[in-house]
Order: structure tokens, then sequence, then C-alpha cells
């Protein structure tokens, strides 16, 4: 059994993202996979016994994977340094099963219709601990190191990390928990169930089809809250895997060609037919186990979800969050980087957020939560 730790840390304001891994003595940070480096280490982590750093030996990714290439943000830290204040815990355990919002669905005076109002306290800076990763993925680490051991050329890998099964609960290390209070689609976009969510489409697009319904792209800290509640949740169901209750760990067809916007594509033939060949969408809402705390549908699988990340500037404000149906990561916490605002690949959809009425969240909370 393979136990490794993940620290996930949102700079607030900034949209900057740091997951570092602890396994053994191995250290990963998925920001800087481009540069296949950790960029430092914060005093917090002494605390737990964690003083060591290395570099890293290469993102796991499937070859042509679009959603497992993350890239390297200088601005971000491995993680902030509160972490030897005192853990924050989730009461809530892996058998519970997260599936009607805690403050309750939402009225029209609060978001509009098909919304889900989303409010809360938010952890900046999660710790969760993966106990057991599948087996093809720990098959590719035991290669990997042998090849480092030899000291033979370590090239990127072709296999996503994904973990089977997370300790519970997850635990909170910031000083204290953001309050927030907004609105989000509860199905993927067009926001209708039954429907197939649309696909292929430019972070640009999605930002127009929003505003065009007075909407607007939602920020990474509402995607992850939305996606895990108040128990910090690693899936929107739990924290076990469960290719069952969501559309994910699907069979992966290598795609052919470049990422066309939706339209163009289906005016042309090759293109189309292509698409076509590597669709495995299934319906909003259609996997009813597939829900996140506040009652969201299809946070992780399905299609990846466009975000918007704040203090970044264009053509670089474009996030993906939630995974997609291929084997990939598809958890709440992870967010890709690596593509710029004109990138339509063909498993790219997103959703809608809108401030809620009546005023702003509190301030921030305090102390065990």
């Amino acid at each position: 059994m393979t136990v490794a730790r993940e620290y996930w840390a949102e700079k607030l304001g900034t949209g900057s993202v740091q997951n570092v891994t602890v396994k053994g003595t191995f250290v990963k940070g998925a920001i800087g996979c481009a540069r296949k480096a950790v960029r430092g280490m914060a005093s917090g982590l002494t605390a737990l016994g964690l003083v060591f750093i290395l570099m890293l030996g290469g993102c796991h990714t499937k070859a042509g994977d679009p959603t497992e290439r993350v890239a390297d943000d200088p601005s971000a830290t491995v993680l902030p340094g509160d972490a030897s204040a005192a853990p924050l815990t989730s009461s809530r355990s892996a058998a519970d099963e997260p599936s009607k919002a805690p403050r309750g669905a939402s009225t029209e005076t609060d978001c509009p219709g098909n919304m889900v109002l989303v409010e809360g306290a938010y952890c900046p800076i999660v710790e969760q601990r993966c106990k057991a990763h599948t087996e093809e993925f720990e098959r590719e680490e035991r290669r990997r190191q042998s090849l480092k051991l030899r000291g033979e050329t370590l090239t990127q890998s072709h296999v996503s990390e994904r973990c089977i099964r997370y300790e519970s609960p997850s635990i909170c290390l910031s000083k204290s928990r953001q309050n927030l209070r907004f609105c989000i689609d509860r199905y993927e976009w067009p926001n209708e169930a039954k429907k197939l969510p649309e696909f292929a489409v430019t972070w640009t697009r999605a930002q127009e089809q929003c505003a065009a319904v007075e909407k607007r792209l939602c920020g990474i800290e509402e995607f992850n809250f939305a996606c895990e509640g108040e128990a910090m949740l690693p899936y929107a169901y739990g924290f076990e895997r469960d290719a069952k209750r969501c559309n994910i760990d699907k069979p992966y067809v290598v795609p052919l060609g470049t990422s066309t916007p939706y339209e163009a594509c289906m005016q042309l033939p090759y293109c189309k037919a292509s698409l076509e060949k590597l669709d495995q969408r299934v319906p909003a809402g259609s996997m009813p186990e597939c829900v996140s705390p506040f009652g969201v549908m299809d946070m992780n699988g399905n299609v990846n979800e466009w975000v918007e990340r704040a203090g970044q500037s264009a053509p670089w404000r474009s996030g993906l969050k939630g995974g997609w149906w291929g084997p990939s990561r598809s958890r709440c916490r992870p967010t890709v980087t690596a593509h710029n605002e004109l990138y339509a690949g063909y498993e790219v959809g997103f959703r809608c957020c809108k401030d809620a009425a009546f005023g702003r969240p509190e301030a921030p909370q305090a102390g065990p939560h």
C-alpha cells in the first residue's frame, strides 16, 4: 500500500494553485511539472516531519491527455507558511453520503432557476492523504524509480495519477476559513437535465455564453467549494474513487489532429468523424450519485470545466477543473493551467456561476469548523 499526502493551496485573489504529494521519500509538485522542479518548501512542513525536497521525475500523464499537463506558475509556493496552525478537521466520516445540500436548496430570491446556492466556510489549504493508487500508477512508479536508480533519463510518463482511496477526514491547514456565498449552475452548460453538455469550447466562448445570461465563469475557489463542501472531500461524492458514480475512467482514445472548436469542427467531415469517435459524454444528471454536498451534479468527470484564474492576464486567465470521462485525476482540487483561452479540447466544457443575492459573506471564521 502506498500512502501519499497532498497539500492543496490557493493563493486567494491570485488564482495560483499548488499541490505537493509526499510519498515515502518522494515529493511531487503539480505546478512545477513544466520545469521538473519543486520551487520551495514552507516551514510548516517540518512540523509534519516532511523535511526533504527533490526534483520531479516527470509528470504522470496519459499520452495526448489534455487534462494532466500542468503549467509552471512562478508566483506559487509549495505551501503557504501557515501549516503550523492547529489543523481544522472535518467531522464527516467516509461512510457519510454527501448527497444533500447542508444549507438547503436555493430559492429564486437567492439564485436564478436551475442554479444552486453554495454557502459556507471554505478551507484554502487542505491536506488529503491518498492511501492507495491504481495498480497502473503504482507499476509505473516502480518502473520510473528503477530507471532513476540506474541513472537513466526519465521521460514524460503516460500514466495519470489516480487515487483509489483517501484517508478520512481531510485536514484543513489554514488558520481560518473563508466564508463563501455564491450561485452555481446545477448542471454543466447548457445547464439542462438529461441533455449532453457542450464540449470542444474555448474559454473565451464559455465566458461569452455565461455573460449572455448575466452569469460568469466560476473561480477556482468557488469550484473547489461547490465540489468538496465543508468536509473538503477529494471527490464530490466522498473519499473513494468510484467510476459507477461519475462518468470517469472510460477507455482512453488517442485523438487525431489538433483541437478545433465544435462549430468549426462540425463543418469538417474528418474533424467531425474524429470528434464522434472520441465522445464519451453522458447526459447531465444521468448519474444521480455524481453529486456534490451542495447538490451540484457532475463536478467530477464527464467534461472538464473552464474556470477563471483571478489575477492572471490574457490569454492565461483560463483553468480547467473537475476532470473528464477519461482516465485522469477527476478530483475536486486539481487545476490544469497549461491551456490558454483559445484552447478547444474535445473534452472541455463549462458551467457558470453568479453572485448570490443579499450581500456578501461575513468575515472569515477562525478555529476548528
